[in-house]
């Protein structure tokens, strides 16, 4: 759709919203609708929504109706605020995606729903003609990834992996000292995630809630009775079970990983390829727990370059860079540290590498407005979780394996390439 062309009309009350907020020119503003509202959206994704001029929240959709009002009326309390005449009605929702996917005057869409969910929901959304934002870890398997990032090329459409770590100050900062070279020539790299500590015992199965579309939550995924454990517990915004279920999630190989490695990868500048050989050990819960997902791994790679990386399960979240000269410690809210410390003192020279330094959220709406790329694309967030992918498969095989990043399948083992194309719904038993 042409930026001029951009309407913001979604029915008269949100036309009359958009007379009543007065920030931008309606041809200038962004439709957004969103699409899984559970905690990480409604404490942080929406918010930032708000703050920003160009953008306008018009659509949300959930299968939880509880969920689905308490967003509606954080919506249009928010705008509220900034209207002058302190009222806003305008927020269409959604019980099915699909029908906010065919809404003609959406431009961009946000998906926060289950990780089970984000390759079915952004294909589909890309088909519709809409850009998206999706939440990291963006897949469930390799092969979905690469069907994705293809897709997104085929149809030009603007895609973000939605992790806000390339916009935290200090691994922003780590990073372009290391690709100025600042610590010399890279060598190493290690990467640090929590670990989840706990199992669960076997649960019963338990009557749906009365707002919960239980049937449509599950999806893609393999079809279960319900319990609370396994999807969220009613009425809260409380971390999820699904978090913690091979059926939905891998765990934090891919949650926090896919935060973490994106930096890692970022600083090899290997963000759009990927390693040649990985190698992995992990410890599940016992195998009566209901929770079946990892509770500490610790993973080996090497790239074609040289460059070794260590990912693991540790007490503190961070990526370390390290080098001939020197090396960089970030991380996760703390101050940037390095060897020598005058490198973090070092000036970046206006013929040297330079990144935007803005928001997940704006980075996305600035390239919905220029047609131009986001700073983390399908293709960067396919790579950055097939790195997190690859250490879970190697733990499923139980062997060093060989990768091909450009075929994107392994040359030593081929029975390992099944887990290329599959999700990973049972725990590796020894």
């Amino acid at each position: 759709m042409n930026l001029s062309r951009r309407t913001f009309i979604l029915s008269a009350g949100a036309g009359t919203a958009a007379l009543l907020l007065g920030k931008a020119n309606p041809s200038n503003r962004v439709t957004v609708g969103v699409i899984g509202i559970g905690r990480q959206t409604v404490h942080t994704n929406l918010v930032q929504f708000f703050s920003m001029p160009d953008v306008q929240v018009t659509a949300l959709c959930d299968v939880d109706a509880w969920r689905l009002a308490n967003a509606k009326k954080q919506v249009e309390d928010a705008y509220a605020k900034q209207a002058a005449s302190g009222t806003f009605k305008g927020c269409t929702t959604y019980k099915d995606y699909r029908e906010l996917l065919a809404n003609p005057s959406l431009d961009a869409v946000f998906i926060g729903g289950p990780d089970h969910w984000h390759v079915r929901m952004s294909m589909e959304a890309i088909l519709a003609g809409k850009d998206v934002s999706c939440e990291k870890p963006i897949t469930r398997c390799i092969a979905d990834g690469r069907r994705m990032s293809d897709l997104v090329t085929k149809h030009h459409r603007v895609f973000r992996t939605d992790s806000e770590f390339r916009s935290l100050e200090n691994f922003h900062r780590a990073v372009t000292l290391v690709r100025n070279g600042r610590i010399g020539k890279l060598h190493t790299i290690r990467t640090g995630v929590p670990g989840t500590d706990i199992g669960c015992p076997p649960q019963p199965d338990m009557p749906v809630p009365p707002e919960l579309d239980y049937e449509r939550w599950q999806g893609p995924a393999t079809h279960a009775p319900y319990t609370e454990k396994r999807v969220h517990t009613p009425k809260s915004y409380e971390r999820p079970g699904w978090m913690r279920h091979r059926y939905y999630c891998d765990g934090m190989i891919t949650n926090w990983g896919a935060h973490l490695n994106d930096v890692a990868q970022w600083g090899n500048n290997t963000d759009r390829t990927g390693p040649i050989e990985v190698e992995a050990q992990g410890t599940y819960p016992p195998a009566d727990s209901f929770w079946n997902v990892l509770l500490k791994f610790d993973a080996a790679y090497r790239f074609a370059n040289g460059v070794r990386m260590f990912y693991k399960t540790d007490e503190k979240v961070y990526v370390r860079f390290e080098g001939s000269a020197g090396w960089i410690f970030a991380e996760y809210q703390k101050p940037l540290q390095a060897e020598p410390a005058a490198v973090l003192d070092s000036k970046i020279g206006d013929n040297e590498i330079h990144f935007p330094f803005k928001s997940d959220k704006q980075d996305f709406i600035d390239a919905v407005k220029t047609r131009g790329q986001t700073l983390e694309d399908a293709e960067v967030g396919h790579r950055t979780t097939s790195l997190c992918h690859l250490a879970n498969i190697a733990i499923q095989v139980g062997k060093k394996l060989e990768w091909d990043p450009v075929k994107e399948r392994f040359t030593n083992d081929p029975a390992a390439n099944a887990f290329v194309d599959k999700w990973i719904q049972a725990p590796r038993r020894s």
